[in-house]
């Protein structure tokens, strides 16, 4: 699997040999490939004309069949805003409520992301194809390294902080400020409730618990520590942020602390996890969007007893 932004196409349809020549090179004869776009259509259009674009299907030397997957942007900040104000109001009846959580099309946009990543995880395992993602899909799903904390940690640190995913623009505030920046959505937590989610349907398959996945949503917006700040690296090291603040991951693997987040149910799984992408099986993460709206001291209440007889 190979990452990349977007190719700089621009509306005169420029090509870089360079580039056509690299990616010949990950296909060996006749292998296939394919190019999986996390934008819409119409989004990867707009980007054209302002210099962006797609790899032209002509220009390759070696076949990639584009693939798309529309989703993203604006769209999904509305919906957190939209959600968050739903789980807000506790005086309404339980059919507007349903009603409101699916107008805010939250779980939809969930669903459109855990089916990129099931389709770039197939194109891998069971095309055994080269895959070219604009973003980073699937990761969790194949790679059972990427289920343990440390593992996960690994991604997170990998995929999004040294990748330059803009922290600093997606997340400037929170669904409940007046304020709309342009950038801002929230791409990172979409990306938390998909890991949830397959723990949710794999409760046995990830070393680490909801517990770690609340935490880093919670430093993302509102943190104590240096990783979520700034945009990307060449920020962090202009404003020195290593040397003026303290590390999270530190913190997360200290023994006292790391118990915590671990899953007391975990199993290893070495085999790929194929999670259900269908309707039904796609839950609303109460453990997130209800945590200020309903006691949940039943519910850590059992999980401290189940911590207790895994010891």
């Amino acid at each position: 699997m190979l990452r990349s932004s977007q190719p700089l196409t621009g509306p005169n349809r420029k090509r870089c040999h360079e580039d056509e020549l690299l990616l010949g090179m990950v296909l060996d004869e006749g292998e296939r490939g394919f190019i999986i776009e996390t934008r819409s259509a119409q989004a990867a259009k707009q980007a054209r004309m302002t210099g962006g674009g797609t790899e032209p299907k002509s220009s390759l030397t070696k076949p990639l069949t584009p693939l798309s997957s529309p989703r993203r942007g604006r769209p999904l900040q509305e919906s957190f805003i939209k959600l968050v104000e739903a789980c807000n109001d506790t005086l309404t009846n339980m059919d507007r409520w349903l009603s409101r959580l699916e107008s805010c099309r939250w779980l939809s946009h969930v669903k459109a992301a855990l089916s990129t990543a099931y389709l770039a995880a197939q194109c891998l395992d069971r095309e055994e194809a080269s895959v070219l993602v604009h973003g980073a899909e699937g990761t969790v799903i194949l790679d059972p390294s990427c289920r343990t904390l440390t593992g996960f940690q690994g991604l997170v640190e990998r995929e999004w902080i040294q990748a330059g995913h803009p922290f600093r623009l997606r997340c400037a505030h929170s669904a409940s400020s007046h304020a709309r920046p342009k950038q801002e959505a929230p791409l990172f937590l979409l990306f938390l409730d998909c890991v949830w989610q397959l723990s949710h349907q794999f409760p046995f398959s990830l070393e680490f618990s909801e517990h770690l996945l609340l935490t880093l949503f919670d430093n993302a917006y509102a943190s104590a520590y240096g990783i979520f700040l700034c945009n990307n690296e060449k920020e962090r090291c202009l404003c020195k942020v290593k040397e003026s603040t303290h590390s999270l991951w530190a913190w997360l693997n200290q023994p006292g602390e790391k118990k915590k987040y671990l899953n007391p149910l975990y199993s290893p799984n070495t085999l790929v996890i194929w999670p259900s992408v269908e309707p039904q099986s796609i839950q609303l993460w109460q453990g997130l969007f209800f945590r200020w709206i309903r006691s949940s001291q039943h519910l850590d209440e059992a999980w401290g007893e189940i911590q207790r007889l895994a010891e």
